[in-house]
């Protein structure tokens, strides 16, 4: 019988900045584009002309990434875990107790839920005292599912991912309604019925709070086992995640203490296994560690193995040799970042003042309830302009659009004075303000996660003797309706505000004055924080 052919390749290996603690970072839909000098290295690779174009060893069996015989692994691991468990002092972190009925693992399960969802993209030490202040506010589910979006925000304030706020708040009053106050107490179940709880988020749930057997893959674990198994691959590729998710999995599967381990893992990762800085002497997992015995002075960096072709690895990437540092950070593989996408928008702080008193107050929306910064406060605001609509003309036109949308009796521009004639409650009256002026303020540069924003700032005053009579809040989908009403052919008709369309601002509009000394309580994002910030410069050169 013929023997079964072999390969010889040369090995692979990576770093990451992938720090995370998000069900989103383990995304297994999406992609992550290789690096251009990984694809030259491969290029290379496939032209082979018998030189090493790689540093380590490329041809490893598929093996090499399956984590088995664990149970010394976990010993170390829970013995290290013991020991530094409380030195972070989280609130939220206890250990299991057996004797809890059902109400009682319940309860820990809500626990833990608001503070896994807080700790998605953020650091512990920001975590502990929203944590703290959140259950002192909301002790149980049914006082969350009780709550307003309003108060909720507010809690909320300056921790970032509003939308994790809105989630949370939507996912107890569906526990309240639907699932008699409690949480599913499984990660199935969980990760089906709650907004916002994926499958990292529904196994740490589930294992500390019913002690369940379920893995979780945060970006802390991502980055521990990738080092652990010397997995140089696409990160968010699903080969990748599958060979993860498996590995942790060998960990807690048949363990006694599934909750502890998993802790533990995202313990390790987070505090020696870091992403510039990893302190291996620290590690209890150094031992079965293979990136850790890459970098040991007996270790082969540049020696080929010989490994059944069907059992070879088609996971991993090769890594250019100026790449190879000799350090355990090689792994994760490096991803290539996506630069986020670039908007303008015009922002408008609208102040009105009343004549005789100088009274000041000020025009705040808020946001929709899904979305960016969802339920959150700001000023009125034209989003992502482009082109004309950006030019300093039709910036100065904005602010009577914006009006028209928000007030009873909105005050128009000479420009637009007979058209607005025409629309419905802009008859002169004894409470339209007038609009004193309309001044550039510079702009503010507030980068998410996924957008960069450029908020073009102006600052409107308005006066009159009664504060302006708001418009009632618009239910979703009046204005497409009642603009097809009166246009069914879909034409545009003409108009002085050139390129600003009335329909342009999000619905359901729920807006309210704010006397000035309120407007930093507000329920207002830092990104319109900077903006107010950069109104009251404007004043101390203006006053």
């Amino acid at each position: 019988m013929p023997k079964r052919k072999r390969a010889q390749r040369p090995a692979s290996e990576s770093e990451d900045d992938y720090a995370h603690n998000s069900d989103s970072s383990c995304d297994e839909t999406s992609r992550t584009k290789v690096t251009q000098k990984t694809r030259k290295a491969r290029k290379k690779i496939h032209e082979n002309d018998g030189s090493t174009v790689v540093s380590g060893i490329l041809g490893h069996p598929v093996s090499m990434h399956v984590i088995s015989a664990v149970e010394p692994m976990r010993i170390a691991l829970l013995e290290w875990y013991d020991r530094v468990h409380d030195a972070r002092k989280m609130p939220w972190r206890k250990k299991f107790d057996p004797s809890l009925d059902a109400e009682g693992r319940a309860q820990r399960a809500y626990e833990v839920w608001i503070s896994e969802i807080m700790l998605q993209q953020t650091q512990v030490v920001t975590v502990i005292p929203y944590y703290n202040k959140w259950m002192a506010k909301f002790p149980t589910i049914r006082d969350l599912a009780a709550s307003d979006i309003e108060t909720v925000n507010s809690l909320w304030k300056g921790l970032g991912y509003y939308s994790r706020a809105a989630r949370l708040l939507s996912g107890a009053q569906k526990a309240v309604k639907e699932l008699h106050g409690r949480l599913p107490d499984n990660a199935k179940d969980m990760e089906a019925k709650i907004p916002g709880v994926g499958r990292y988020s529904a196994g740490a749930i589930s294992s500390i709070a019913y002690n369940h057997c379920v893995p979780v893959l945060d970006g802390n674990v991502h980055r521990l086992l990738s080092r652990f198994t010397a997995l140089h691959a696409q990160p968010k590729s699903k080969r990748t995640l599958d060979v993860l998710w498996a590995g942790a999995e060998s960990f807690i599967k048949q363990s006694k203490r599934p909750g502890d381990i998993n802790q533990a893992l995202i313990e390790l990762g987070s505090t020696v296994c870091a992403v510039r800085d990893p302190v291996c002497s620290d590690c209890p997992l150094r031992l079965w560690c293979k990136a850790y015995q890459r970098t040991q002075p007996t270790a082969s960096h540049t020696g080929a193995v010989e490994a059944d072709i069907e059992e070879l690895c088609i996971v991993c990437d090769p890594i250019p040799s100026d790449e190879d540092n000799g350090s355990v950070t090689i792994y994760p593989m490096k991803a290539e970042r996506k630069k986020p996408r670039e908007e303008l928008d015009s922002v408008n702080v609208i102040e009105w003042r009343n004549r005789n008193s100088r009274d000041r107050w000020f025009l705040l929306v808020r946001r929709p309830q899904g979305g960016l910064l969802a339920g959150l406060h700001e000023f009125p605001t034209l989003p992502n302009l482009s082109g004309t609509k950006a030019s300093a003309s039709n910036l100065a036109k904005i602010p009577y659009t914006l009006l028209q949308e928000l007030l009873m009796h909105p005050p128009s521009s000479n420009s637009d004075k007979e058209r607005l004639k025409k629309l419905p409650n802009s008859n002169s009256s004894n409470n339209v303000p007038k609009v004193i002026q309309v001044m550039s303020a510079g702009d503010v540069v507030h980068v998410f996660s996924h957008i960069k924003k450029t908020y073009r700032v102006q600052w409107v005053l308005l006066e009159g003797d009664e504060l302006p009579q708001l418009r009632p809040a618009v239910p979703p989908g009046a204005r497409e309706n009642d603009s097809r009403a009166k246009n069914p052919k879909g034409k545009q008709k003409g108009s002085e505000v050139s390129e600003v369309e009335l329909n342009t601002i999000p619905q359901t509009l729920n807006a309210q004055w704010v006397p000035l000394t309120q407007v930093e309580d507000a329920n207002i994002g830092t990104g319109v924080l900077k903006v107010w910030k950069l109104v009251e410069k404007l004043w101390i050169t203006t006053l």
